[in-house]
């Protein structure tokens, strides 16, 4: 049997944190949503400012990293090209989702909306790299 690796409260904080430390330095009103490596919610923040369907895109955006184990941009792009894609049920298929590796293995991801989605990426590869 081996050893799975999990997200534990402490690194959601830590994450969290740096996440909206990166938005608010950039006065972007942005939410944050991470889920484990299934999809499933384990911290969310909702900054002042940021439009109710931020919510819910966040956590669509992390949802679908999660379970590709790829950034949600890598879909965005594949869209261009086939765009059955938009049927894909994993989740809300635009950049600003990225998955959390630890040791080379998806351990969940985050997913961040409310500005341009390159700079949805940025935020979220902040609170990503806090893991490692």
């Amino acid at each position: 049997m081996r050893t799975k690796q999990t997200l534990t409260s402490a690194d959601v904080k830590k994450m969290l944190a740096a996440c909206e430390a990166k938005a608010a330095a950039n006065k972007w009103p942005v939410a944050i949503a991470i889920v484990d490596d299934g999809g499933f919610l384990l911290g969310f923040a909702r900054m002042d400012g940021a439009a109710a369907i931020t919510a819910e895109v966040s956590m669509g955006k992390a949802r679908a990293s999660a379970m590709t184990k790829r950034p949600s941009k890598f879909f965005e792009d594949r869209i261009k090209e086939r765009p059955a894609f938009l049927n894909f049920p994993a989740g809300i298929l635009l950049q600003g989702g990225v998955p959390i590796m630890y040791q080379n293995e998806c351990v969940g991801a985050i997913g961040v909306s409310g500005v341009q989605s390159h700079e949805d990426e940025e935020v979220a590869q902040a609170g990503a790299s806090e893991i490692g």
